[in-house]
């Protein structure tokens, strides 16, 4: 079974995730921040990964810390439950419409961490959370899953659908790069035979 669950607890947060890779996109989610917990319940129900994180973190400071965490935990929690990749598909790429927004991902399940982050907002906050901080999560949640993902809005005027694109987008380019793939099952999908390091 494609499960793992990760603990991470510092001075700045405690936080428990746990992933089925496997599962059905059922979502248990608690940060303290709002508008997070809601993209993260996207990102199980479009990617079909359930997913149950709880974070208590240093909120009456910023939300900084508590985002960039809980990134590092989901991403980590992928990680482990895909132990060896032997058997996915590796690649994913998903064009998601919300209205007048588009939103483009390409996503190498390749055990090498890498963001290339192409978007803007035109507002400092989403509800009480920055939106700089988005930035943060993604990039925290591809240095842990060690995938390399671009994240690229093409266009959207409204940010709240801008965001929930990029969210939507990611989990519908992992459900598609952490697919068995029926005819290599038991094969890393490189060339060299394992996944990481130098380019494969």
């Amino acid at each position: 079974m494609r499960v793992a669950t990760v603990e991470r607890n510092t001075k700045e947060t405690r936080i428990t995730g746990r992933v089925d890779l496997d599962g059905t996109g059922a979502a248990e989610i608690s940060t303290g921040i709002g508008f997070l917990d809601h993209m993260l319940e996207q990102l199980a129900r479009h990617s079909l990964i359930d997913l149950s994180l709880h974070a208590d973190g240093d909120l009456h400071i910023d939300f900084h810390h508590t985002t960039e965490d809980t990134g590092y935990v989901v991403g980590e929690a992928v990680s482990r439950a895909l132990a060896d990749r032997a058997g996915i598909t590796r690649y994913g790429h998903a064009v998601i419409p919300m209205d007048e927004t588009l939103t483009r991902i390409s996503l190498d399940a390749s055990n090498r961490p890498y963001l290339i982050w192409k978007v803007s907002f035109t507002r400092p906050k989403l509800g009480e959370m920055d939106t700089e901080l988005f930035k943060e999560w993604f990039q925290a949640f591809a240095q842990s899953a060690g995938v390399t993902l671009h994240v690229e809005n093409i266009y959207g005027e409204n940010n709240h659908h801008i965001v929930e694109s990029c969210f939507k987008g990611v989990a519908r380019a992992l459900r598609q790069a952490i697919a068995i793939d029926p005819r290599k099952a038991d094969a890393v999908p490189s060339t060299k035979g394992v996944l990481g390091g130098s380019l494969a």
